[in-house]
């Protein structure tokens, strides 16, 4: 397996790297302080091409490899982890299910515009009762007058809320049959009557993305709206979220190679003892271990992008890669602040806002206990 980067995908790797450093990296300071999503950035990064990677350039987007989009992630997310959550969000479960289960028409309504960078998608499942237990989901659609009726709340929605939002596709309770409850995916634009939402939620980390309750009350949308089979939406988020995985992997391997980077840097130029602490072996193992560890996570994340790019199974590596990914990326971004001392402990530096950012890495897109279930089964178990 090889899994160097074609010169379209280096091409792309080196664009999101330049953009990160000229346009991202300046603003992070005072994005992450003032908790603003910088929708003029993703604006910019949607006239490059970069919100529609994964969309065939037929519906408006570059069409670009599961590695390229591995590598154009891994350049966003150490300058700036919130726009890299917005970016992999809209171009994960924002935009592919309606490349996956939309119709013709469909997608050229919602995702052309999705993919031309013009709206920022988003996803509704996780509610304030159901989050890893998606059966236990009780947003309901029912049908009504020629459509469906929509009703429910959704919490932690990310991208839904912004000026550049055009709405979210939710996951909604359509009935019930022999094996359980029964689940539809709906496209609501954001005007729709009936759909409103809450004020920004404030966690300790990815404070630049725009993440908030949905609420649905007596939300009629039209069949056309539907997308796919109405007893099927929640297989087909999943096989969405198999790539999602792989984004919060990239996310976590940007995140580490980031505080490594700051690490070492740091580590080089304080001096105690009348030495730079690099000649130091407790400073040196650790990171070593911080690029060992890297290296392993990445190899399991590009694995998993190559899979699906030759269109094998990729559900478990997909897991594994980010279980161990964001794991590391937590414990590295402990190990960073450790190294800078009081320095790290500062909210107003790099290594702090890293450390914050990290532990979201191993609840999104999955908790790492369920990454721990979908491996397990995938073994037999």
């Amino acid at each position: 397996m090889d899994f160097s980067l074609t010169a379209e995908e280096a091409d792309l790797a080196e664009l999101c790297r330049n953009f990160a450093d000229r346009e991202i990296a300046p603003r992070a300071p005072a994005a992450w302080e003032r908790a603003e999503c910088p929708t003029d950035l993703l604006r910019e990064m949607g006239e490059l091409g970069l919100l529609g990677m994964l969309v065939p350039e037929g519906w408006g987007g570059i069409g670009m490899s599961t590695i390229g989009f591995v590598a154009a992630l891994e350049q966003i997310g150490r300058a700036d982890q919130s726009v890299a959550a917005a970016l992999q969000a809209h171009v994960t479960i924002g935009s592919m299910p309606l490349l996956l289960f939309g119709t013709d028409e469909q997608r050229e309504r919602w995702l052309r515009p999705l993919a031309e960078g013009r709206v920022l998608g988003a996803f509704g499942l996780t509610e304030p009762g159901a989050g890893s237990d998606t059966r236990g989901i009780a947003t309901r659609a029912e049908r009504r007058d020629g459509g469906w009726v929509v009703n429910g709340t959704k919490a932690f929605i990310s991208n839904a809320g912004t000026d550049m939002s055009f709405g979210v596709t939710v996951l909604a309770r359509t009935g019930t049959g022999d094996r359980g409850p029964r689940f539809g995916s709906f496209v609501i634009e954001k005007d729709t009557p009936g759909f409103t939402m809450g004020p920004k939620v404030r966690g300790i980390g990815w404070k630049g993305l725009d993440t908030r309750e949905l609420y649905f009350d007596d939300v009629w949308v039209p069949d056309d709206h539907l997308l796919g089979d109405p007893d099927l939406g929640l297989g087909q988020f999943l096989r969405t979220l198999e790539v999602g995985r792989i984004s919060i992997a990239a996310l976590s391997l940007s995140l580490t190679q980031a505080v490594l980077d700051l690490s070492l840097a740091y580590a080089a130029e304080r001096r105690q003892f009348g030495r730079p602490i690099s000649d130091f072996q407790a400073i040196q193992f650790k990171l070593a271990d911080m690029a060992t560890e890297l290296e392993a996570a990445r190899w399991l994340t590009y694995r998993a992008a190559w899979l699906r790019d030759t269109g094998q199974p990729f559900l478990k590596e997909a897991a594994m890669a980010k279980l161990k990914a964001s794991r590391l990326a937590a414990a590295a971004a402990s190990e960073a602040v450790q190294i800078h001392g009081g320095v790290g402990y500062m909210l107003d530096s790099p290594v702090a806002r890293f450390y914050c950012d990290s532990k979201v890495l191993e609840i999104g897109e999955g908790t790492n206990e369920i990454q721990h279930v979908v491996i397990a089964r995938a073994l037999g178990c």
